[in-house]
């Protein structure tokens, strides 16, 4: 394999759909809604950073970063997800390219950090921590893992896009 990290195109819309149901289809704590949050957000031009993986024209993975809210009123934060990797291509180190890619991005535009929802295994191999705040409403906190860039801080509630709700 020979994978580029690169920003989506139009031409890409279909098939980062395709790798997003394909990668959360057997994930049990999934609501399987994460391909339409990508959606949502990029109607909503909501996708500050939207990155493929391609092995040569085949999109096999994709990361997104939007806006995120802190109700301490601390600006500058994002959140990271959905972020997809088709299953048989999965542990090879196209998710840790992404996950390395898009966190550049976001402190080449001057983010204070990043926040999302997931698996400490996998996230804290990046700096990512659980943080006593921020926390993120009906999420175990357990669950919720913070990077900050530099030294900012941020306490008090993550709130995500709108588009986290979008079910279709």
């Amino acid at each position: 394999m020979n994978i580029v990290i690169r920003n989506e195109t139009e031409s890409d819309i279909k098939a980062i759909s395709d790798v997003t149901i394909a990668a959360f289809q057997t994930l049990a704590i999934s609501n399987h809604t994460e391909q339409f949050i990508v959606d949502a957000l990029r109607d909503s031009k909501a996708l500050t950073v939207s990155l493929v993986a391609v092995d040569g024209n085949r999109v096999v993975g994709h990361i997104a970063l939007s806006p995120v809210d802190i109700s301490d009123g601390s600006a500058g934060w994002y959140g990271l997800g959905p972020i997809s990797v088709l299953p048989e291509l999965q542990k090879q180190g196209i998710g840790r390219s992404l996950m390395q890619e898009g966190l550049s991005r976001l402190r080449s535009i001057g983010a204070k950090g990043c926040i999302l929802v997931g698996d400490p295994g996998f996230y804290e191999r990046f700096g990512f921590k659980s943080p006593k705040s921020p926390s993120i409403e009906g999420v175990p906190q357990q669950f919720v893992l913070a990077l900050p860039f530099k030294d900012s801080r941020a306490s008090g509630k993550a709130i995500f896009h709108d588009a986290f709700a979008a079910t279709e």
